[in-house]
């Protein structure tokens, strides 16, 4: 008969030891899983906000580049000029010599080549002080920004109105809004056309010299003025000095567009179409010079 020792049995549970041992081990590989889990996402995590990065510093450069293209645009040494002369004329209203020719002569030094003046009006205010308001149009905001910016460095007050909404650099166009700016001063200048599609800037400029109650409508282009002929394939075509508003429409003469036409037509706007590109012609036209054509009743 075999005798066990009691002093050499152990005091614990084998067989609980190695279930608990199995358990803890099982905890640690879930962990473990767990753990590499979450790595794994953290990793996906990462690099697609590198992706992001990489195109939001893709975005960056391209707007850096298209910044830089649009600041190679602009001369500065004209955008120079066009403080100084604009500062000029300032001084002459300031020292009240006013003088029609001198400030036409600094505006036609102030246009870039990319704006144009497209009407003016002339209002005495109730102090007696006399306003010159004038409708400026541009290809694009940029040389806008350049002419507002280079008048607004010699003091002039300027306001630019866009039909369509563009709230970081101009407000939007309302008429009352512009009219107020104009009577107390300001240079405004109206953007972006009608903001609807199918009108031309040629109605834009009609419109608002409309409802600006402009005296004249201008419209600057590179032709003399209007011909019998197209002047490009006929090289006998003879100006026009003047011209009705009915024949303008019934010839269907190009060089302005039908809609502008009859809507100057109906509100009795004459319009006056003359070279831009010969120096000195916004002086002759404002003074009332027999050059280019006349449109009218």
């Amino acid at each position: 008969m075999l005798r066990t020792n009691l002093s050499t049995r152990p005091f614990y549970n084998i067989r609980a030891v190695q279930v608990t041992l199995g358990a803890m081990a099982l905890l640690v590989i879930v962990l473990t899983l767990l753990n590499l889990v979450q790595l794994i996402r953290l990793t996906s995590s990462g690099r697609a906000l590198g992706a992001r990065a990489a195109q939001a510093e893709a975005d960056a450069q391209r707007l850096r580049d298209e910044a830089r293209r649009i600041r190679s645009q602009i001369d500065a040494k004209e955008l120079n000029d066009v403080a100084a002369a604009a500062e000029e004329a300032n001084a002459i209203i300031d020292l009240r010599a006013f003088s029609w020719s001198e400030l036409f002569a600094q505006l036609e030094t102030t246009e870039p080549a990319n704006v144009r003046l497209t009407s003016f009006q002339t209002v005495e205010d109730r102090t007696g002080r006399l306003i010159v308001n004038l409708r400026v149009e541009a290809r694009q905001v940029q040389d806008l920004e350049s002419f507002i910016d280079a008048l607004e460095k010699t003091g002039v007050p300027t306001r630019v109105q866009t039909a369509i909404e563009i709230r970081q650099v101009a407000e939007p166009y309302i008429r009352r809004r512009a009219i107020r700016h104009l009577e107390r001063g300001h240079v405004v200048i109206f953007a972006a056309g009608t903001g609807n599609p199918y009108f031309s800037t040629d109605t834009a400029a009609a419109l608002r010299a409309m409802e600006i109650h402009a005296d004249a409508l201008f419209k600057a282009t590179k032709v003399e003025g209007v011909y019998d002929k197209d002047p490009v394939r006929f090289p006998e075509a003879r100006m026009v000095p003047t011209m009705s508003f009915d024949r303008f429409l019934a010839d269907r003469i190009g060089v302005m567009d039908s809609t502008a036409v009859t809507l100057c037509r109906d509100n009795k706007l004459k319009i006056r179409v003359f070279k831009l590109t010969t120096r000195g012609n916004i002086k002759r036209v404002v003074f009332g010079e027999n050059i280019g054509t006349i449109v009218g009743d």
